[in-house]
C-alpha cells in the first residue's frame, strides 16, 4: 500500500516546488518592472524641474560639442507635436496604458517584457504627471520637453524629454521580442512551430 502511494507524493511534492518557482520569478519579474518604472519617473521629474527652474525663458544650452541642446518647450500634444488640440484625449488614453500594464504585469513570464513595459510605464506616468499637474490645467497639462539633438528648436529631430526616451526604448523591446516570437508569458512561439513541423 505504502509503495504505491509514493508515486502520487511525489508529483505532489514537484508541482509545489514548481508553483513556489512559478512565484518567485514572478516577484522578480514585479521588482524588474516597478523598479525601472519608478527610476524612469523620478529620472524624469527631477530633470523636468531642474531644467524648468534653471534654463526655461532663456536661450539654448549648447552640449556635447551642439551634438545636444538643452531647450525648454511646453508640448501640449504627443510626440513629434502631434494632437495638439486634444491633450486632455492622450491623458485619459495615458491613464488606460498604465491600467492595462498593471493588469498584464503578474501576469509576466519574460524579464525582456518586464523591462519593457517598466520603461514604458515609467515613462507614461511622467508625461501623464505634467498634462495632469502643469498649466494650464488638469488633463489640459503641457508636457515638458527640453532635449533637441544637433540644433536648438527641433531643427533637426522633435524636441523631447526622459519620458519619451523611456517610452520608445521600451516600445522597441517589446517589438523585437514580438517578432522574435518571445511572448509575455514566457513562451516562443518559433519553437512551438518548429517542435509542431518535426512531429509532422
Amino acid at each position: 500500500m505504502s509503495s504505491e502511494q509514493q508515486p502520487s507524493e511525489k508529483p505532489g511534492a514537484g508541482d509545489g516546488d514548481a508553483e513556489r518557482t512559478r512565484s518567485g520569478k514572478s516577484a522578480k519579474l514585479l521588482v524588474l518592472l516597478f523598479g525601472l518604472a519608478a527610476a524612469g519617473l523620478v529620472l524624469d521629474v527631477i530633470t523636468k524641474s531642474a531644467v524648468v527652474a534653471a534654463l526655461e525663458g532663456g536661450p539654448p544650452v549648447e552640449l556635447l560639442g551642439g551634438l545636444v541642446y538643452l531647450d525648454v518647450l511646453r508640448n501640449p500634444g504627443a510626440a513629434f507635436s502631434l494632437a495638439t488640440g486634444m491633450t486632455w484625449l492622450l491623458a485619459l488614453l495615458a491613464i488606460v496604458v498604465v491600467g492595462v500594464i498593471v493588469w498584464l504585469a503578474p501576469r509576466l513570464r519574460s524579464a525582456g517584457w518586464a523591462a519593457g513595459l517598466g520603461l514604458m510605464l515609467g515613462g507614461t506616468l511622467g508625461n501623464l504627471g505634467d498634462r495632469l499637474f502643469r498649466a494650464p490645467g488638469p488633463l489640459q497639462g503641457h508636457v515638458v520637453d527640453f532635449i533637441s539633438v544637433l540644433a536648438p528648436n527641433g531643427e533637426f529631430f522633435p524636441v523631447f524629454n526622459v519620458a519619451d526616451s523611456c517610452i520608445t526604448c521600451g516600445a522597441v523591446l517589446i517589438v523585437l521580442l514580438s517578432l522574435l516570437g518571445r511572448d509575455y508569458d514566457g513562451t516562443v512561439h518559433r519553437k512551438k512551430q518548429r517542435a509542431a513541423g518535426n512531429e509532422s
